[in-house]
């Protein structure tokens, strides 16, 4: 299959997620493929995301489970006061990462990938530049070539990073220390996970927000019920609508505020350290992208639905790109599945993303998933099109599993057409909405009414009642219209 006019068939820059799901693909489809990685094998995810900052929310959430006297009273447990070992905690995160990071090299190695250490860029139509470790430079070819090189935590102007008192979330997971008192700058689904874990360890935080309200990505039913447990119940002071213009590392770390409409200062603060949790950005800068006359959009490589790399809206010949370069939906699944719908494009198959049904989830305790679309969104969609959109929202204080648990405040909200039942959306805040969505993400993806998904049965006692009785209430709504 392989054409010898090409070092590869496929040459894949960037181990993370999309990368590593692309070249396993393509190379068990039987091309000659080879990855090229600047840094860590797993990228992002495995080294600085995902991976570790679930096993810091693993651990930080048995600390805080075995410190809630309250709620262990409520079983009849009590317990002594809670011990932990910062150290263990991150050796635990760090065994975790070395863990992952070794079976996906173990992976591209048994499936016959090629890997490449180095930094790579474009050279021009089908080939790709490599400065190796060692400083030697050179050219390859490959009849296709995927840019999958990932994101970088956004830092805003005014604040200065120092890495030890001032960081982002690429440092925050060695968890190298404990502040007393930490700032964490931005309510998305980073700050909120890393608020979870210091709180539990003990630590006070001031959440700063620019937007006018706090967690607001999140739908605002969502974000309510989440906020009065995740923050108003915690040690947490949240403030909404003000910028933070100023950031000077330090002991203590110089913080100041300013309002987001005046600019005008109104607070300064003096803490012990800062995490920076303000977004993420594309890692394009130094691919090469104009040698063939791509042009970003805001440091984004822009794509189809099939991954193919546009000018002007037409796609570059042999050139595709996934994962967080594009900017579609900064996740490591969406990076994987754009990755091998990538290798099936070139292949030969027509497959295109269906971005609508994929799922997102925030690892806090309890957790915050959601799929499909926003309310607002749904409104707007249901406005042109021409038809009477359905919510319902099912809640955990009924479920029989979330009451012998003890943890029954959770809600559910469906989104869904009146006049077919077709499921748009869900978002669910709750014990293990991680686990939750993707019922409702298959339903999604698949167009599927609330008629059919209410029939389904359920076990009993589970959580995954909370949906299937947000099906029937939905399905009640139909019947009334």
């Amino acid at each position: 299959m392989s054409d010898a006019q090409f070092d590869f068939d496929l040459i894949v820059i960037g181990a993370g997620y999309g990368g590593f799901d692309a070249a396993k693909h393509a190379s068990e489809k039987g091309l000659n493929v080879a990855i090229i990685e600047s840094r860590d094998m797993g990228g992002t995810c495995v080294n600085r995301g995902c991976v570790p900052s679930k096993a810091l929310l693993a651990a930080s959430g048995k600390v805080r489970e075995l410190a809630d006297s309250k709620h262990l009273a409520g079983f009849g447990i009590h317990s002594a006061p809670v011990r932990f070992e910062r150290q263990k905690i991150a050796d635990h995160a760090n065994k975790l990462v070395s863990n992952i990071r070794n079976n996906l090299t173990k992976a591209l190695e048994r499936a016959g990938v090629t890997i490449l250490l180095g930094k790579g860029r474009l050279e021009g139509s089908q080939r790709v530049g490599l400065r190796e470790v060692n400083g030697v430079d050179r050219v390859l070819t490959a009849k296709d070539v995927i840019v999958a090189t990932g994101s970088d935590p956004f830092v805003p102007p005014g604040i200065t990073i120092d890495g030890r008192t001032v960081f982002t979330s690429d440092e925050a997971v060695n968890l190298e220390w404990l502040p007393r008192w930490i700032a964490i700058i931005g309510s998305g689904y980073i700050g909120l996970e890393f608020a979870d874990v210091y709180t539990a360890l003990g630590c006070e935080v001031s959440m700063i927000e620019a937007l006018d309200r706090v967690m607001p990505t999140f739908d605002p039913d969502i974000a309510k019920i989440a906020a009065r447990n995740l923050i108003e119940s915690r040690d947490i002071d949240a403030r909404a609508g003000v910028l933070a213009t100023k950031v000077v590392p330090g002991c203590p770390v110089n913080i100041e505020l300013s309002d987001v409409k005046s600019r005008d200062v109104v607070e300064r603060l003096e803490v012990d350290a800062v995490l920076v949790a303000t977004g993420r950005v594309p890692s394009s800068k130094d691919l090469n992208l104009e040698s063939l006359g791509v042009e970003l959009n805001r440091g984004f490589i822009p794509i189809d639905g099939k991954m193919r790399v546009l000018i002007n809206g037409s796609p570059v010949p042999n050139l595709w790109a996934v994962g967080d370069v594009t900017g579609k939906l900064m996740l490591a699944h969406t990076a994987a599945a754009q990755g091998t719908i990538a290798v099936d494009n070139i292949l030969g198959d027509t497959r295109i993303i269906d971005y609508r049904s994929i799922p997102a989830a925030t690892f806090t305790h309890p957790e915050i998933s959601s799929v499909g679309m926003m309310e607002l969104e749904a409104r707007k969609f249901a406005s042109e099109e021409g038809f009477e959109l359905g919510t319902v929202r099912s809640y955990f204080k009924a479920n029989s599993k979330a009451l012998a648990e003890l943890e029954s405040d959770g809600l559910m909200k469906l989104l869904f057409r009146k006049d077919n039942g077709e499921v748009l959306g869900a978002h669910i805040y709750g014990l293990h909405a991680a686990d939750l969505i993707q019922e409702v993400a298959n339903a999604v993806s698949r167009r599927q009414s609330v008629i059919e998904l209410s029939k389904e049965v359920h076990t009993h006692p589970t959580l995954s009642e909370v949906v299937e009785i947000a099906y029937k209430q939905a399905v009640n709504q139909l019947e009334k219209t």
